[in-house]
Parts: C-alpha cells; structure tokens; sequence
C-alpha cells in the first residue's frame, strides 16, 4: 500500500463511499480518519456505525484505504473519559492510532506520560499496529524545539521495537477552523522547521485541519516537503451544499426544517465566535453542522422528499474534489529542492490565509 498524501474525515456514509470509489478506480491510497464522535465503539453519529462495523465495511470494499483512528485519547468523545475502553477496540480494528492526550494534559511532562502510555498498550494488544504523535494546535500549540523534544523523548522511553511502531507526527503551521473557513495565519519557515524536526527522527509529517486552503498553497506545503494532511469537515460542507441546492430547488420549505434539526443538535457551537446569533445566521449553521445529522432518522425523511438522484450528485461532488486534492498534492521535484533551501523566498510569496 502507498504511503497516502490525502487523509479524509469520514462525515457521512456518501463520503466514506466516494473515498473508496476513488480509491479503486484511480489505484490511489488514501487515509480515512474517523473521530471518536464519528465513529466509535458503541457508535458514533456517522451512519450510527461501530468501530468494528465501519473497519468491516470498508475492509470489504477495497485494500486502498488506510484506517486512520483520529485523535484518540481522553475526553475525545462525547463523554468525559480516559479514552482506554475505546482504545483498546481502535487496536483491534485501525491501522494507525492517533494518539492524542493534549485535550486533557497541556502540560508537557504529563502529556508525555500518558503518550508513552497509551503506545505501550497499544503494542502490547496489537504488536502490528502504528501510532500517530503530537496535536493539532487548536489543542496545544507546539514549538518545533517541543516537538524535537517530544520526539526525542518517546524514542529514549520506549523500547525500539515499540518506538519502530511510531510513524507519523502532527506538524504546526498555523491552520485553524472556524465556521466555513480556515482562519489560521500560516507561517512557512515554522512549517519548514516542523518538517526538518520530523524528517530528522525519520518519521512522516502530518498536519491537520487543511480544509478550505486555495489549491497554491496546499500544493506549497508538498513542495516545501510536507507529506501529508487531514481534511474532514470541508467534505461535510460538500455534501450539505448540494443537499441545500436541492432543496433550494425543490422544496424550499425543507431548508427550515433543516436547520431546526442542526440548530438543535447543538454541534454547531464549538465553531462558531462569541456573539454569533443563530437565529440571524441560519444557513451558515446548516453549513457548519449539516453532516452531523445525516443519520438522524428525521433528516432522512426530509431528504426523502426531494425530487431527483440527490445522492449521485453528492458523489459527483464529492469525487471532484478528491480529484483536486490529488492533482493539487502532487510533488515537483525541481520546486521541492528550491522551496526547502531557500525558505525566505517561500515566506515572501504568501500572506495569511
């Protein structure tokens, strides 16, 4: 299996399904990264599916997709918790664990504890699985000397048959969501420092949060050497647009309906800003938080209303920007040596997104 560059947040069953469709069809890898709230051992609200009923159905589909548990770890999901119960089913089921305890353990010396925890009970159930270190910083911002470090710890802790285990670490370079955008203020020489730190332990970079970026710069972050990223919600967005067209088209009506479902869901508060009325803001909500209920069974009714192949226009959607994301992720080897060497060059070709 190729090491894939593009890592896909799994909101809705179209999706997972377009990812695995793309997959056979191009013979491309990519990797599939579930929540613990998307999906988890006692169901998550995509397609309400387990942790071992969403690994069955896509290991039935296709042996192109790498199964990617995102941030696993404490209070991930939607409880308080230690996160150990639903660790102990992503071993038996994921290729790679994200672990991530910095939720819970912003302090550097206890976030490390736990790391080297959570890795030492995973290889102990399951000697073949991967790990995946570090966050994301809307959760604890890390400096690349912190990472250095991070990385340097884990290696002189755990056994090296343990720490062989370890592949990828989450790089910073400044991206963060809020709404329907990317509000983060990116900072390529820190993005060259992350990289060099990762590169240096001879593990794979991974950044998060690359939804809604323009394709110049993803395809920037490749030639500076980044090798790979997550993107979820801009997918749930894809497919709540074209849900909103119909409607829109169709039965009108419905677009009430559906916002009383996502505003009662209540999923839309972490991503919006102090001072954001609902009331005022109803498509933006249906936008930011349609895909959450996808499975409900009352948004199901009203999408059964709609005239059409609704779903066939989802996947349309959905294959179409894959298809980008690879074309816009592809290296240019000449590029790839001059934006490494010469950094200050890239910093003065981008401003903040």
């Amino acid at each position: 299996m190729k090491e894939p560059r593009i890592f896909i947040g799994p909101m809705s069953k179209n999706i997972v399904d377009t990812i695995i469709m793309y997959c056979e069809d191009e013979n491309e890898t990519i990797g599939i990264i579930p929540s613990r709230r998307q999906v988890e051992s006692d169901g998550g609200y995509v397609n309400n599916w387990t942790t071992e009923e969403f690994s069955n159905y896509i290991k039935n589909k296709t042996s192109n997709l790498l199964l990617v548990r995102d941030h696993c770890g404490p209070s991930q999901g939607y409880t308080e918790d230690d996160g150990i119960e639903s660790f102990k089913e992503d071993c038996k089921h994921f290729d790679v664990v994200h672990i991530d305890v910095w939720k819970k353990y912003q302090d550097y010396e206890e976030g490390l504890k736990a790391t080297i925890d959570f890795i030492s009970l995973g290889y102990e159930l399951n000697p073949n699985l991967y790990f995946e270190v570090g966050t994301e910083e809307s959760i604890r911002p890390f400096t690349p000397e912190e990472l250095d470090s991070l990385l340097t710890d884990l290696e002189s802790n755990l056994s090296n048959d343990v720490y062989s285990r370890v592949k990828y670490a989450v790089i910073q370079s400044g991206t963060a969501l809020q709404g329907n955008v990317n509000i983060g203020k990116y900072d390529n020489s820190r993005l060259l420092e992350m990289i060099e730190v990762v590169t240096k332990h001879g593990l794979i970079s991974k950044e998060h949060n690359g939804d809604y970026l323009h394709k110049d710069l993803l395809y920037d972050k490749f030639r500076c050497g980044l090798d790979s990223i997550n993107i979820a919600p801009e997918f749930g967005q894809i497919e709540t647009k074209v849900i909103l067209g119909y409607m829109h088209n169709n039965n009108p009506e419905l677009i009430e309906e559906f916002y009383d479902l996502c505003y009662k869901s209540k999923r839309w508060e972490k991503w919006v800003p102090n001072g954001f009325v609902p009331e005022d803001n109803k498509l933006e909500i249906i936008n930011i938080c349609g895909h959450y209920v996808f499975s409900n069974p009352k948004f199901l009714e009203l999408k059964g209303k709609l005239s059409g192949d609704v779903d066939r226009e989802i996947t349309s959607a959905l294959y179409g920007r894959i298809e980008s994301l690879f074309n816009n992720s592809k290296l240019n080897k000449n590029h790839l040596s001059i934006y490494r060497f010469f950094p200050m060059f890239l910093a003065s070709q981008y401003q903040p997104y």
